[in-house]
This record gives structure tokens, sequence and C-alpha cells, in this order.
């Protein structure tokens, strides 16, 4: 896949889109910035703040755009995986395990799933991998495990700034790292990511190559802070 196969993606038709740990900052980017042509899904361990959530999102969006053409609501992590046609997996690498085990089993069978997750950990030195670090799997691998279809996984969207993605009224200009198996699953990952102005996506290769797209993420926070550059991405020209 060329990078011009990448950039020349046509916009995906209406989905829905579930967020589990929805309620967080990448959930809330990911919510107001997708809303624009699709129906978004919050997903939270509590419902009642799912729901909360997704009100304080659409008002975000609809002043922001002045008008949507999707929606925002909130449901349970459950309710929510099984009525996606796209799952984001916003959540940290520690509740991978116990997160997937419970979500991916529920999920359609032509469900795909995007992985941001990033196995990090800080510590005195900075950001480390905890693949590197610990010996553990890294976040693709875990995840894989729970799947139905494993050609459904995509990993994508590890160097996002959180806080550019939450405000609309931000402008973006990042390249954002995309690895999976399958054609049709990458080709919508990238039409989504194209969706949201300013972002580009740029294939990496297979599955097997996401550790590539996940250490990018304590390599740009640890450039972030020594150089004192406030929320970067990365870019490659």
């Amino acid at each position: 896949m060329s990078n011009r196969d990448n950039n020349n993606i046509a916009r995906n038709h209406s989905l829905k889109i579930g967020i589990i740990g929805g309620t967080g900052g990448m959930g809330k980017g990911f919510a107001i910035r997708w809303c624009i042509n699709h129906d978004v899904l919050v997903g939270s361990r509590d419902s009642a703040r799912a729901a909360q959530s997704a009100e304080e999102y659409t008002k975000i969006a609809k002043d922001a755009y002045g008008k949507i053409n999707g929606t925002i609501s909130g449901n349970d992590n459950a309710a929510v995986a099984k009525e996606s046609d796209v799952l984001v997996l916003s959540i940290q690498y520690e509740n991978t395990e116990s997160t997937c085990s419970q979500i991916l089993p529920l999920i359609k069978d032509d469900c795909i799933v995007i992985s941001p997750i990033v196995p990090m950990t800080k510590t005195d030195k900075g950001f480390e991998f905890i693949p590197i670090k610990e010996n553990k799997p890294f976040s693709y691998q875990l995840v894989e495990k729970h799947m139905k279809d494993k050609t459904k996984l995509v990993s994508a969207f590890h160097v996002i700034s959180e806080k550019k993605l939450a405000n609309p009224s931000l402008s973006l200009d990042s390249d954002i790292f995309v690895c999976g198996d399958d054609q049709n699953s990458v080709n919508v990952v990238n039409g989504l990511i194209n969706e949201i102005k300013g972002l580009r996506p740029i294939y990496l290769g297979p599955g097997s190559f996401s550790y590539f797209a996940e250490i990018s993420t304590p390599l740009l926070l640890n450039a972030m802070i020594r150089n004192k550059i406030k929320n970067p991405g990365i870019k490659i020209v």
C-alpha cells in the first residue's frame, strides 16, 4: 500500500463508532471530531457518566461546527461494543487484558477494532516502553488474543496530541501511523483519519509492526519534555 493510496481513501459512509473509555481526553476528541459525519457511541463502565459526557461533547461539537450530521450518545462499554461498526479502545495498557476479554467477544463479526493503546511507564529517567523495559507484549499482541477475526484489528492514533484532538478550535498537522493486516480494515481507518482535518495516515505495514507505532509515543513525549515543545506531533516530510 503506497502513501498515495492512503491519501486517496474515499470518505467512509456513516458508521457507528464506539469508543471504549470514551469519557477520557482521547475519547472526547474522537467523539467531537467524528460526529460531523458519524454516530458516535461513548462507552464507560458507568452508563450515566457516559450519557453525561455525550451531552457535553454534543454541545461542544455544535458550538464549534454549527451543525453535525451524526450524533453522540453514551452507554456502558458492553452495549457500545455490541452496536459498533468501528470500535476504538481508548484504554490504558494495564487494563488491556481485563477490558478486551470482556468486550471483544461481544462485537459484531465485521466490526473493525482500532488500538491506540501505548505500553509505556514514567520513570525518573522519563517515559519508557514497557515491552522493552519489562519484556512484556506490545499492545497489539494483547488485543489480538481476544479478537474474533484478528484481521479486523488496526493499530493507529498513538502520536496524536490529546489536548489538540479534544479542542476543535485548534488546528492539527500530524501524520498518524497505521498498521494492520486487512486491506479493507486499514482503508476504513485511513478514511476516518482523513476526515479529521490536518491528519494524514501513514501505513507502516502489518499488525506485527505495530510496536513501531507504539514506541513512537514515549519517544515523542521525551522529546517534548526535554526540549519544551508544546503538544507536538509527528510529520514525515
